[in-house]
C-alpha cells in the first residue's frame, strides 16, 4: 500500500480530517481524537488499535505489524509498515482503529 492510498483510505470513514502532527500527519475523528497516523518519509503508519486487536494484526507479519517500542505501544498503539501491507490488510485495520476512535467520542446532549 503506498501512503496516498492510505491517505485516501482514512479519509474514507464519516467525520475524519487530516491534520500535521509533529513529522506525521495524523488522521482524527471530528478534529479530536487520533486515530492513525502516516510518515511519509518511512512508509509507516501507527494505528490506535485495541490491545486484542493488536495482538491479533500483530500475528499475521512481525516485521510488517507490531506495537510501537514504548508506552504508546502498550496502549495499543501499532506500527504497519505500508510498502509490506495488503490493501484489504490496511482496510480492515483502519476500520477496527477508527471505530475504537468514535467509541470514546463524548456523544452530544
Amino acid at each position: 500500500m503506498t501512503t496516498q492510498q492510505f491517505h485516501e483510505l482514512a479519509l474514507s470513514f464519516p467525520g475524519t480530517e487530516d491534520n500535521p502532527h509533529f513529522d506525521r500527519i495524523a488522521y482524527t475523528v471530528t478534529g479530536k481524537k487520533i486515530f492513525a497516523s502516516v510518515h511519509e518519509e518511512s512508509q509507516s503508519a501507527n494505528l490506535k488499535l485495541s490491545v486484542a486487536d493488536q495482538a491479533v494484526f500483530s500475528k499475521f507479519d512481525k516485521a510488517m505489524v507490531y506495537p510501537v517500542p514504548n508506552k504508546f505501544g502498550l496502549q495499543g498503539w501499532t506500527t504497519f509498515e505500508l510498502k509490506k501491507a495488503p490493501i484489504d490488510l490496511m482496510k480492515e485495520a483502519l476500520h477496527s482503529s477508527y471505530k475504537e476512535a468514535i467509541k470514546v467520542i463524548p456523544k452530544k446532549k
